[in-house]
């Protein structure tokens, strides 16, 4: 469940075979992968057509193709490029025609139901397309049979959101060795289909990962018998202003639903009215905050339901003076200079946010969500939660992952008000900051993904967290 670049992947194929891994080796378990993966999708009974190119990728694709024959599928290789070009992969080819199969020729005029199997460019093809291969990605597109692309659909870039327009449209991809940072970047994403991993037997070596539910349930700290309130910590949210209460309300539901021992709500009295009705569990603060008695808490939230004003942004700079875990979100989240401190800042935009916080576009944002949100880590010493389809965490110690969870019914007002309080909960009583961070943001995606299961995508609203986190919650409980 790893992410790589495609400078890290080239850098990884040079390692495993200063170390030994012999490159015909290495090709060979990666078309075995493949064919184990691809088992499970292809019934025997259909024709497939597998498309090598004349690198490595296609080589990939010629090892697939003698293991699909080995194995009694209906498969048929053709290079629509032309024939291998790299050793290995004609050695692969030598061999494939060695065990009695033979290579079909390709023209545009051939038509292929069932499947196509794309092994035309890897990871380090270039943008846009030559005609040559765009000749044959549009013709795979217009085929009546569903794609399976190795690696990345051709087309797309492995590192950004780019893509051409004749690039493959995929039912599947199985990526080699990890996940290619495209497959969670807009539009390109689209274009990958169901994508899965295979593993081909080299060490993991990235920083990046796709976070997941046994990751969760593995770093999610018990409640031990002998706890009480203290134990799970005291959480100060910072939220709410008279035109604005229900900000602060989901944000404080999702703090007590996520096992906070105690919140404090900073608020005014008109809007304490309303969410104590909802969280009756929270106490208020109406008098402005002092840096001692910021001390006491052991993590603050501050902005959402907030309009940035001389007040807030002073409450800001005392906040960020504590040794306490600080969350930003909403009307917190400005462009800004960070002091150096001890304790974790976590910021939490969504992409117009970040583009406010950061002076780039939202379309070069959402194409290059896990660089940039890396960067700006690294650079303010920040932990970065980039809100949107593939939620990005990025870590300063420039290790960062996915989430995989969440759907559109997230697309509502108030449901990043509710990650806020997980947040707030989590860095609370979780010893393991990025843990507790890619939990919170795990499971605050899953709980839509329960919603949709039983209803459908536009009705999900934010209060609908308080009745679905004690379900969702449960599973880990397990």
């Amino acid at each position: 469940m790893f992410i790589y670049r495609s400078d890290e992947i080239k850098e990884i194929d040079r390692d495993a075979e200063a170390k030994g891994m012999a490159p015909f080796t290495l090709m060979e378990v990666a078309g075995h992968g493949l064919f184990l993966k691809i088992a499970n999708v292809i019934h025997k009974s259909e024709p497939v057509l597998v498309l090598a190119g004349k690198g490595n990728n296609g080589g990939d694709a010629i090892v697939l193709a003698r293991y699909l024959n080995n194995q009694g599928y209906k498969a048929d290789l053709a290079f629509p490029l032309g024939p291998p070009k790299t050793e290995t992969a004609k050695r692969h080819l030598d061999y494939y025609e060695a065990s009695g199969y033979h290579v079909v020729p390709w023209t545009p005029e051939i038509k292929v139901s069932g499947w196509l199997i794309d092994g035309l460019l890897g990871v380090g093809a270039k943008l846009p397309l030559r005609e040559e291969i765009a000749l044959v990605t549009l013709w795979m597109n217009q085929q009546q049979a569903a794609i399976i692309a190795i690696d990345l659909p051709t087309g797309v870039d492995s590192d950004t959101g780019m893509y051409d327009p004749n690039s493959v449209k995929a039912a599947y991809t199985f990526s080699l060795h990890g996940y290619k940072p495209s497959a969670f970047l807009q539009s390109a994403s689209e274009q990958f289909g169901s994508c899965e991993c295979v593993d081909i037997g080299l060490k993991p070596t990235s920083r990046w990962q796709v976070w997941t539910k046994e990751a969760v349930r593995a770093t999610r700290p018990d409640r031990r018998e002998d706890s009480h309130k203290g134990t799970y910590g005291t959480g100060l949210l910072v939220a709410g202003q008279d035109d604005m209460p229900g900000s602060a309300a989901l944000a404080a539901i999702g703090a007590l639903r996520f096992g906070i021992g105690k919140l404090s709500v900073s608020t005014t009295r008109h809007a304490s009215l309303i969410i104590g009705q909802l969280a009756p569990e929270a106490t208020f603060i109406y008098e402005p905050l002092e840096s001692d008695h910021l001390d006491v808490y052991s993590a603050i939230a501050i902005g959402p339901g907030r309009d940035l004003d001389e007040g807030l942004e002073t409450l800001i700079a005392k906040a960020l003076q504590t040794e306490k875990p600080v969350i930003l979100d909403a009307g917190a989240l400005q462009k800004r200079d960070y002091p150096k401190r001890k304790a974790p800042t976590i910021v939490t935009p969504h992409p117009g946010e970040f583009a406010r916080m950061t002076g780039y576009s939202i379309k070069s944002i959402q194409s290059n969500r896990l660089e940039l949100a890396k960067a700006y880590a690294m650079a303010n010493q920040v932990v970065v939660v980039l809100k949107g389809q593939y939620t990005v965490v990025a870590f300063p110690d420039g290790s960062g992952l996915v989430n995989p969870t969440g759907n559109p019914s997230l697309a509502k007002g108030g449901s990043g008000d509710t990650l806020t309080g997980l947040l707030l909960a989590s860095l609370s009583f979780y010893s393991n900051l990025k843990a507790g961070v890619a939990n919170a943001v795990y499971i605050h995606g899953l709980c839509s993904d329960e919603w949709i299961k039983e209803n459908g995508e536009t009705a999900l609203v934010a209060h609908d967290f308080a009745s679905l986190l004690p379900k969702v919650l449960k599973k880990f409980d397990i």
